[in-house]
């Protein structure tokens, strides 16, 4: 057998993992960023001053926000709660010697102190969850799509080949679910008014660069030979085709339906492809191909997966709308924020009431049709992550009123409270410079070019399994290749990042 065939074989056939496994490994990201967070309260607690050079920040948000990740992936997987629970016990020993350091400065009870922050206000401008949860989306792809062809990546994270919950199965739908967070329909300010098709005109122009990516990924797999699973979007499909042309029927249903009715269009669209998948022949023309025995001649054959996903993944997007409106409405205070994070908890939990229902009585869950059980898992998934983002940056706060002039990037300003007597009662001034941090921050950096990052990624990819028999790599080289790998497209986002170059045009 070729090495293409090995690699193909090594990455198909696979029946994913149990819900819980997949929570324990997202709780990892949040912890990471709670725990930088805090080590940098630390230092300024101890110096007197912030972190301020770039090169001990560069390292120390790799060591702290993506190494703990690849670990959890590879070589720490077989005990998948350890990871979390040692990161969990350090930032409980960090916050305890900041606590302990504060009070011997002042007498304030805890309980005041609680109070307190509960009626902090915080910058409404900005909401770090939102940044944090796209970016570590992004990094938990990269580092998966290059960890799945080593032998020390569980075979039951990777994609299930029919029915099955993997941690790339979820990292495709959270992709799409990232990107609506911040679509320009969500973006867009309730008080300014536009033509209905405005957005749809700006998707058109803005998607370009996906398709072009697209073609050229197909174009360069099919030249080299590259291993690919052919079930995964078909022969000619791929993921940036899929975003590509999601975004675009997404953007003309908003330009149809209310905005604020985009859950609606997404329960309708998952509940109507899910009968539909029951009810004829498509469930079976998706696994089987028209003739039943797995045949991919002409295009919608070769293809059938890619395409007919569309409507699982046009769902997904949709309900990430509504939550990205939802995020958008004016939480300027500690306890504002606090309700919303259990509202979305309290979503999550009946979202996996329902995904119980949907996999007992419709279809189990299913990357390959994104049926309506993949579309619940995703949503209640992302939501849950992104709760525990906000629940984090919350803590990061109380932390730093802790510690008067600490800084945290990628975490709230602390502001005054607003003025009621004024017109805009909103409108809040930030206290201080806290929101000025002095060194360049990894999450930043890699949200200012989320697509170059994407994008070096797959390059990165490609090269390294053209040059390295992956399947055959022992352990210690396989975390060597793997951090050289993420390092170097971390310092490619910090180098732009601290030049202010932003690589888009549409």
């Amino acid at each position: 057998m070729s090495q293409k065939h090995l690699k193909e074989a090594f990455i198909s056939n696979l029946n994913g993992t149990s819900l819980l496994e997949i929570s324990l490994g997202l709780s990892v990201a949040p912890l990471c960023l709670l725990c930088r967070g805090l080590l940098l309260i630390l230092y300024y607690l101890h110096y007197g001053k912030r972190l301020s050079s770039r090169t001990y920040s560069l390292l120390l948000d790799f060591l702290v926000l993506v190494s703990p990740l690849l670990f959890s992936y590879t070589v720490l997987s077989p005990v998948a709660f350890l990871t979390p629970t040692i990161i969990a016990a350090f930032c409980a020993g960090i916050f305890s010697k900041i606590y302990s350091r504060r009070k011997q400065k002042t007498s304030v009870p805890f309980r005041q102190m609680v109070k307190d922050f509960q009626e902090t206000y915080l910058d409404p401008e900005y909401i770090p969850a939102i940044t944090v949860f796209r970016v570590y989306v992004n990094v938990l792809t990269s580092i998966s799509i290059l960890a799945v062809d080593f032998p020390q990546y569980p075979r039951r994270y990777a994609k299930a080949e029919t029915y099955g919950t993997g941690v790339m199965d979820l990292g495709v739908g959270a992709f799409i679910f990232a990107n609506a967070l911040v679509c320009p329909e969500v973006r867009q300010k309730s008080y300014v008014t536009q033509p209905k098709f405005s957005n749809l005109g700006r998707q058109i122009f803005s998607v370009w660069p996906l398709i072009f990516l697209g073609v050229g990924r197909l174009l360069s797999v099919k030249s080299i030979d590259y291993h690919e699973h052919t079930s995964e979007y078909g022969v000619h499909w791929n993921f940036f085709f899929t975003l590509a042309f999601v975004r675009l029927a997404a953007s003309l249903l908003l330009a149809i339906f209310p905005i604020n009715k985009s859950w609606v269009v997404a329960l309708n669209l998952a509940v109507l492809y899910q009968l539909i998948l029951n009810t004829t022949s498509l469930k079976t023309f998706i696994l089987h191909g028209s003739d039943g025995r797995d045949t991919r001649v002409g295009f919608l054959n070769a293809n059938r997966e890619g395409l007919l996903s569309l409507f699982g993944y046009l769902a997904i997007y949709m309900a990430s709308v509504q939550v990205g409106l939802c995020l958008q409405k004016c939480r300027n205070s500690v306890k504002g924020w606090t309700e919303a994070a259990c509202f979305f908890l309290l979503t999550v939990f009946v979202l996996f009431v329902f995904l119980h229902v949907s996999q007992a009585y419709a279809d189990p869950v299913s990357r390959r049709m994104a049926n309506l059980s993949y579309c619940i898992w995703v949503v209640a998934h992302c939501l849950a992550f992104f709760s525990c983002s906000v629940v984090t940056d919350l803590m990061l706060v109380f932390t730093k009123l802790l510690v008067k002039g600490s800084s945290v990037p990628c975490c709230w300003n602390v502001v005054k409270p607003p003025s009621t007597s004024t017109k805009h009662a909103t409108e809040a001034s930030p206290i201080g410079r806290e929101g000025k941090p002095s060194h360049v921050c990894l999450i930043s950096a890699i949200n200012k070019n989320q697509l170059l990052f994407f994008l070096l990624a797959n390059v990165m990819t490609g090269t390294v399994n053209m040059l390295i028999d992956t399947i055959s790599s022992k352990a210690a080289f396989t975390l060597c290749v793997l951090h050289l790998y993420m390092f170097f497209n971390c310092l490619i986002m910090h180098i732009l990042h601290a030049k202010n170059i932003v690589l888009k045009f549409w």
